[in-house]
């Protein structure tokens, strides 16, 4: 898959140094498959879930959230946005990405 855009994640890791290197974990294994629906999203990280067109990623053991629009037919991920689990957990995401 093709990710828009890594400097996102960097921008994160800057603030949240711990963020590092599961982000680039996460980066190097979305980089190197191929998903084709939600089904094969979860079968590389199965605690991924699902709001309208974007993809929940738990990143840091739930520390963080990951929220993208993966765009299956165009092989592309777009980096909607990184918060803390506090920020997800207030739904203002939901009107900022949709």
């Amino acid at each position: 898959m093709r990710i828009i855009s890594r400097a996102r994640l960097k921008e994160f890791w800057a603030k949240h140094p711990d963020a590092e290197q599961p982000l680039k974990y996460w980066y190097k294994k979305t980089q190197k498959t191929e998903w084709f629906s939600f089904a094969d999203i979860r079968k590389t990280f199965n605690s991924a879930d699902s709001y309208k067109e974007m993809v929940i990623f738990n990143i840091a053991g739930n520390k963080y959230r990951l929220v993208a629009k993966v765009e299956y037919r165009l092989k592309i991920v777009f980096v909607g946005k990184i918060m803390t689990h506090a920020e997800y957990s207030k739904d203002k995401w939901k009107g900022e990405l949709l």
